[in-house]
């Protein structure tokens, strides 16, 4: 899919949103919308994330999208939207230890947090392969095994059916898109919406500006994650303005790089497996050096989003801040007993982390000025159909 850059834009108004959230009705609303009718609104050192030539943002399509993100109309019994696995409140993240689909079926695993997926390469816990986020929206509409929103071949077309006799979704899909309802442009829609959730407005992004002051423990905890000659190493693998997730990916090109790691989670009879059908990047390349590795996940917001790890197993921050500090952790009895520690596939560089209780505890207060109150509580962000 071929993709271009946008140019640096001005805040996003108001005005533009309540015009975008009033169309609906006359026939003003049935009116493609400009595809350059669209400023990003944008942290202070974020550049536009990169996007689509074939999907252009436009303000009509935003609002269209926010109103998908939100309709559990699309899913297969009609009780789940994708907002069920991405809560505004929790970062766009769900509080489960692994997500749970429209006909109850879980997902292997934990729904990650949302906000500056747009900036990132790669998409999945595990699957290298969706690169912008309309190839990752076929997942968790379309996919069969396990089921999310559960549309599959026979009930796409009652489904779409649901949106084509709603009173004001014709008219949005044509001042968005030109067009009529189509799958095509649900994803467009749902896709230029998640491209909007842009997080860099913490305690900690006030500090660098100086417009904050980070207590003494921050401070310590801050040194320890950026530290090069520290010992807890974070930044190693959660660098880059996302402070993690693989590479980040704006207009003004490409920081880090793919971002898998195996950190010691399991070591299954001391083979270094882990659990099948949650083995990690060894699913998609077929290569033994892939068993356990997993996408370092963006740390933005991470105070929010418990409980961690691909399949939710830390519950919280202490607990994941220690699990790397002591190079894995020991598993059994049971079917998975084994000593991830010693497995064979661990990165080497979870070994080099050698941080005590005081280190600990003021790594997890640094991590907990990466929370950005404001777009957890966006109105641009919220639930169209919420009562007020």
């Amino acid at each position: 899919m071929p993709l271009v850059p946008l140019g640096r834009a001005a805040l996003l108004s108001c005005t533009l949103l309540l015009l975008a959230s009033a169309c609906g009705g006359g026939s003003d609303a049935a009116l493609p919308s400009d595809p350059a009718d669209w400023t990003w609104s944008l942290p202070a050192g974020f550049a536009p994330p990169v996007v689509p030539a074939d999907n252009p943002m436009n303000a009509a399509k935003v609002d269209l999208g926010r109103r998908l993100f939100y309709d559990t109309r699309l899913s297969v019994n009609g009780t789940q939207a994708c907002a069920g696995c991405h809560t505004q409140g929790l970062a766009f993240a769900d509080g489960r230890a692994v997500a749970r689909g429209a006909t109850g079926q879980n997902h292997p695993r934990n729904a990650p947090g949302l906000f500056n997926a747009a900036y990132q390469a790669t998409l999945d816990w595990a699957n290298p392969a969706p690169r912008t986020l309309e190839q990752q929206m076929h997942t968790p509409l379309f996919g069969e095994q396990p089921v999310e929103l559960g549309v599959n071949d026979a009930n796409r077309a009652a489904i779409l059916q649901r949106l084509k006799d709603d009173a004001q979704y014709p008219a949005r899909f044509a001042s968005a898109f030109g067009g009529p309802i189509q799958w095509d442009n649900v994803v467009k829609a749902i896709a230029a919406f998640e491209r909007t959730l842009v997080s860099g407005g913490s305690r900690y992004d006030q500090a660098r500006a100086g417009t904050a002051t980070l207590s003494d423990s921050e401070r310590r905890g801050l040194a320890l994650f950026f530290g090069e000659q520290g010992q807890a190493h974070c930044v190693q693998c959660h660098g880059g303005p996302n402070l993690g997730g693989g590479a980040f990916v704006s207009s003004e090109g490409s920081v880090g790089g793919s971002g898998f790691y195996n950190i010691g989670l399991f070591n299954i009879g001391g083979t270094g497996a882990y659990p099948a059908g949650s083995q990690g990047l060894i699913e998609f390349t077929g290569r033994p050096e892939d068993m356990g590795k997993f996408r370092a996940p963006s740390l933005r917001n991470v105070a929010l989003t418990a409980p961690y790890l691909h399949d939710g197993s830390a519950v919280t921050l202490e607990a994941v801040v220690a699990l790397h500090a002591d190079g894995g952790r020991v598993f059994g009895p049971g079917p998975y007993t084994g000593d991830g520690r010693a497995s064979p596939y661990k990165d080497p560089l979870i070994d080099r982390i050698g941080i005590g209780a005081q280190d600990q505890a003021d790594l997890v207060a640094f991590l907990r000025t990466l929370t950005d109150e404001a777009v957890v509580n966006d109105v641009r962000f919220a639930d169209p159909f919420a009562r007020p």
